[in-house]
């Protein structure tokens, strides 16, 4: 080696110990300094490539590797080709970069690692798992992936297992932030919330400025009720990354029914977050829509709840009742995954797509090409959500409708659907969007499947102590309602009350839900508590049910129905807010507005009443199958009649060019 090679191997090795130290600068003007003296010295182009890469500088990334690799093909070259290139969004040309570094050398566990990330990228779980698989194989002591498999395994369904990689990945590595976090996730999908939320904060300790991880905490501790500490977990994350649609999606939905937060406040939040959404959006001011009288109106919805879902549950009987001659139906679904109910729905739809892995820009673009009229938006702020695709308005009409309870904070949505009783004209000013109202209720429910007949024996029964329920998820069961609930128990000698929830299947939980009504003088053995069952199971449960309880501000809505359905009055609470008139809306649709407190003592003073008169009771009971039946909540011919006029008058009024007052929406 020349005095020079020592200096051009000297100055390579000076940088390599900056890079490992994080110092980016530093390591690149070694490098430079490399190939200053030596042009064609692969290892400085690809460590240089390798920085570029690291400070997102794509091309020069890929111009630098590839430099690299044709003066020496290595492995480890094509590796890193293949991190840039999968960094800047190019996943095929990714998955050959890494195929070649394993060609050249089969036991490079970190190629088979990257590769493994890429194809999960690519929603392929399980090669991506068989990737994860081979590099620890190769390298049993490989700490990431050992957590990227638990990641993966997860998602496939094998949360035990997935559990266990991650403690093997923090074992071999107790700082490894990332496996924390993935641990956490494999512990949240087993509903071990408080384990999970310990390995968030864990994972936070390790990565601080991870805007991931402070979600991720947020979600489970919203799910455990604890929503101030989950409003501030997602104001972090919104900190770190202030453009993250996600992050605000889950704190305005968090506010939405946490019991401090005023409708006003609610709104400024929201509208912060629409401020947000417009600037990363260029919106149409035209759009492809055919304008011919008498042509059908093309009618999309966005949504990713095209499943077992209340917006599922609420769409499949009008879907099929609507006029094809009068609207062409367009599905855009923002989630991979589908069940039975998905099935059943495609066919309503005249084009299916689906906008998972599309880019804002591209899901509005893909929406105004196919020509749709009006865009409903079916999430509002709950998961999978695209409310940024609402802020390029890729329709001429917007509108929010079921998946949501408040407003979006988008200036690009037109109007919000409901009725006279979640959209009482004194509360337009909590929304942007104008309000506008459908005639018999703005819900039309679909009788469950499978169909489960009512028990005549348990509806007719007086004898056995009343059993008051809630099928509600326990985030909704707050401590006003817990205080509440607990007068009623106090109120009626040897009643039970009965939970039902996702959360109830950790006993840490059920532990914890004992405890806050213990505070409040009521013995566990008042108390059952299951998690969930299979659909069947879960609406057969109702059989032990005399009177259900909705809880507030965010009562029931589709719990409501099935409640009703079954054969279960429900009690629920007069609210402030289109969220709190939900269970209002469904109970009036039903004929049942009696059943509607004023208050927090009048809802105790109903409750008593309607526990002490048990032939009354049961007699309302036994005929409530029917009633439900024979109301305008399941009359999915007329509602899909009502929709089909409404869609036209929207229509008439965007041709018209009017845009009215929030207090003056329409009112059919």
């Amino acid at each position: 080696m020349t005095v020079g090679d020592q200096g051009v191997f000297a100055l390579v090795e000076d940088g390599l110990v900056h890079h490992r130290g994080g110092r980016l600068q530093e390591a690149r003007a070694r490098y430079e300094a490399a190939l200053a003296r030596m042009p064609r010295h692969a290892d400085a182009l690809h460590l240089l490539g390798v920085v570029a890469m690291q400070e997102q500088r794509h091309a020069d990334a890929l111009d630098l590797i590839g430099r690299a690799i044709e003066i020496s093909p290595q492995a480890t070259y094509f590796d890193n080709l293949g991190c840039a290139l999968r960094n800047w969004g190019k996943l095929e040309a990714a998955v050959e970069s890494h195929e070649q570094a394993l060609a050249l050398d089969p036991n490079h566990f970190r190629a088979h690692n990257n590769l493994g990330m890429i194809l999960l990228q690519m929603r392929l779980p399980a090669a991506a798992a068989v990737s994860f698989r081979k590099a620890i194989a190769i390298n049993p002591q490989f700490a990431e992936a050992h957590s990227n498999l638990g990641n993966v395994l997860r998602e496939l369904g094998e949360a035990e297992t997935a559990e266990a990689h991650c403690r093997k990945a923090i074992a071999l590595h107790p700082t490894f932030g990332e496996a924390h976090n993935n641990l956490g996730n494999a512990l949240k999908t087993q509903r071990r919330l408080a384990e999970a939320a310990a390995c968030y904060e864990q994972a936070q300790r390790f990565l601080p400025q991870e805007p991931q991880v402070a979600l991720n905490l947020g979600i489970v501790l919203r799910e455990t009720g604890e929503h101030d500490a989950a409003i501030s977990a997602f104001r972090r994350a919104i900190a770190l990354r202030p453009a993250w649609g996600e992050a605000w999606s889950n704190l305005l939905f968090t506010l939405s029914f946490a019991q401090h937060v005023a409708p006003g406040e609610y709104l400024t939040e929201a509208l912060a977050f629409g401020r947000v959404a417009d600037q990363l959006a260029r919106p149409f001011t035209n759009w492809l829509v055919n304008r011919m009288p008498g042509a059908p109106l093309r009618i999309g919805f966005v949504s990713g709840d095209f499943r077992t879902h209340p917006v599922g549950f609420f769409l499949e009987s009008v879907l099929a009742h609507l006029d094809p001659a009068r609207v062409q139906l367009v599905a855009y679904s923002t989630r991979p995954y589908e069940d039975a109910l998905t099935q059943r729905l495609k066919p309503r739809f005249a084009v299916w797509r689906s906008l998972v892995g599309v880019t804002d820009e591209a899901a509005a673009t893909t929406i105004r090409n196919d020509g749709v009229h009006i865009l409903f938006d079916m999430s509002g702020h709950t998961d999978a959500n695209r409310l940024p695709v609402f802020a390029w308005k890729p329709a001429p009409v917007q509108v929010s409708w079921i998946g949501y309870f408040a407003s979006t904070g988008l200036p690009a949505i037109d109007y919000v659907l409901g009725d006279e009783w979640v959209l009482p004209p004194e509360e337009a000013e909590h929304f942007i969007e104008r309000p506008w109202r459908l005639p018999h209720g703005y819900l039309c429910f679909t009788p469950p499947e499978p169909d489960v007949a009512t028990d005549a024996a348990a509806l007719a029964d007086t004898t056995r102590a009343l059993t008051f329920g809630c099928f509600s998820d326990l985030v909704k069961v707050n401590d006003r309602v817990v205080a509440v609930w607990s007068r009623i128990l106090h109120a009626v000698p040897g009643a039970r009350l009965f939970l039902k929830a996702q959360q109830l299947a950790d006993e840490a939980q059920r532990a914890t839900t004992a405890a806050r009504f213990a505070a409040h003088g009521i013995a566990p053995d008042r108390l059952l508590m299951e998690g969930p069952s299979p659909r069947e199971e879960y609406l057969a449960a109702y059989h032990r049910v005399d009177i259900s309880l909705s809880p507030f501000p965010y009562p029931g809505g589709t719990t409501t129905a099935e409640s009703l359905w079954m054969g279960a009055p429900v009690l629920c609470r007069h609210g402030d807010r289109f969220l709190g008139h939900l269970c209002e809306s469904v109970v009036q649709s039903v004929d049942l507005g009696d059943w509607i407190a004023a208050d927090d003592d009048d809802y105790v003073a109903k409750a008593v009443a309607f526990a002490s008169d048990r032939p009354a009771l049961a007699a309302l009971r036994s005929g409530l199958r029917s009633r439900v039946s024979n109301s305008s909540l399941c009359n999915p011919g007329r509602f899909a009649r009502t929709l089909e006029t409404q869609f036209d008058a929207m229509w008439r009024a965007h041709l018209n060019g009017a845009t009215p007052p929030k207090a003056l929406a329409p009112n059919a």
